[in-house]
């Protein structure tokens, strides 16, 4: 295990993923740090630019070194919930994702009554302190109780500005993105309140036609915020085209470079064709991959609590628990962001696109990214096949993550056919 500590230079070797492209070479970090990447001629890592070596992308050294991967929706993770558990358990998700790759992190809420959403915010704004997670995403309650999905339909409320100012309080500054519905009351007031301290204004869990939802976006990017699409495609109304709704608005606003789109990349949430055409046309500088991950990430099948509801997770896919035992709606996700870019790299994408989606949350938060000299040093080393080897969070090694069960791993086994090279 390695670490930058008492100014000892910390030299990693293997094919870095730069973003010029791969290169084999060495990383040397000091005082967690990326002060240097020596690299090697073009020519001779040809061959590690290309993802065809049956599923995997060919690396000379049988090492990548990456960019840690940024996550700005999460619920949670190891059997912990961030809308639930108490500081001990919010810490040990969190964990659990930086050791899986994750060095930045969002932890989400969910639609919740003020008496406990306010505490819940408060503790999450501790864990802020410490370092173990970038800030907070509030994932309602200002969306739209017919597309709550798995939300608390009864702890959703119309827009209130009162009470968005006491969440601002609360998270002591680390609320850095909300999830809002464009057709909810005083949209425009919590809008101009996002742009003012920083909040990420992310559209979802909405009913909106196109143009009211095209003029929600407008009035965010005119008011200076940045702008996101909650989980795109979950909990909206599906596109269609004498209809198309939310979801081309969202899509339409990134292609014009006004806003980003948050794609859960498992194959459950979205089919893989989905993500593929979506790189395809906006390009991976517009989209975030996230986990949308619930208490189950990283743990085998069984019974889940998110939020207030209860959850079954059966064979890694998370849905809510009905009472006749049919299956509800998903509820969150069992992927972490590792599993989403190999996932997207056995379809065929390029490594680079892959992760450049896996990454652009940094951006998002005002954060560095990528590998450059001066960064901060969070870096994923991975087999070819991206098994985590080690991370490094500002130039620190993260324990190594544990053997996580086959069942966790089972949708994304299941890639759709046929594959096929999209970048």
């Amino acid at each position: 295990m390695h670490t930058s500590e008492h100014n000892e230079p910390l030299k990693l070797r293997g094919t870095i993923l730069c973003p010029d492209g791969l290169l084999e070479g060495e990383v040397t970090i000091r005082d967690g740090v990326i002060t240097e990447i020596n690299r090697q001629e073009a020519s001779n890592v040809a061959d590690a630019a290309n993802p065809q070596r049956g599923g995997e992308v060919a690396s000379k050294s049988e090492q990548f070194i990456l960019p840690g991967f940024a996550d700005v929706h999460n619920h949670g993770g190891a059997g912990e919930s961030f809308p639930t558990s108490d500081l001990e358990g919010c810490a040990k998700a969190a964990r659990h994702h930086r050791a899986h790759g994750t060095t930045t992190l969002l932890a989400s809420t969910v639609s919740m009554k003020e008496p406990v959403l306010l505490p819940q915010l408060s503790l999450l704004a501790e864990l802020a302190q410490e370092g173990l997670i970038a800030g907070i995403h509030a994932e309602g309650p200002f969306v739209n109780a017919c597309r709550c999905g798995a939300q608390d339909p009864d702890a959703i409320i119309e827009g209130d500005p009162e009470l968005f100012a006491k969440m601002l309080k609360a998270s002591k500054g680390h609320l850095r993105s909300i999830t809002l519905a464009p057709e909810t009351a005083n949209i425009e007031a919590l809008v101009h309140a996002c742009a003012e301290h920083n909040v990420i204004v992310s559209f979802g869990h909405s009913d909106a036609d196109f143009e009211q939802a095209a003029r929600a976006i407008d009035y965010a990017h005119t008011a200076g915020a940045t702008i996101t699409a909650t989980h795109l495609f979950n909990a909206m109304p599906p596109l269609h085209h004498r209809n198309p709704g939310v979801a081309a608005a969202m899509i339409e606003a990134a292609g014009r470079g006004v806003a980003a789109v948050e794609l859960i990349a498992d194959g459950v949430h979205l089919s893989d064709h989905t993500v593929a055409m979506l790189m395809e046309t906006l390009g991976p500088d517009h989209i975030t991959f996230v986990s949308d991950a619930m208490g189950a990430a990283g743990k085998a099948d069984g019974d889940y609590m998110l939020g207030a509801l209860a959850v079954q997770v059966r064979d890694g896919v998370a849905r809510l628990r009905t009472e006749d035992g049919a299956a509800g709606a998903i509820a969150g996700g069992t992927s972490r962001i590792i599993d989403q870019v190999r996932r997207q790299v056995a379809y065929g994408h390029s490594l680079e696109s892959v992760v450049r989606a896996a990454t652009t949350g940094h951006e998002l938060l005002g954060l560095p990214s990528g590998l450059k000299v001066g960064n901060p040093a969070d870096i994923v080393v991975c087999s070819p096949d991206f098994e985590v080897r080690e991370v490094l969070s500002k130039g620190q090694s993260v324990r190594a993550p544990e053997q996580q069960p086959e069942s966790v791993r089972a949708p994304e086994q299941h890639l759709e056919q046929p594959q096929h090279p999209t970048g």
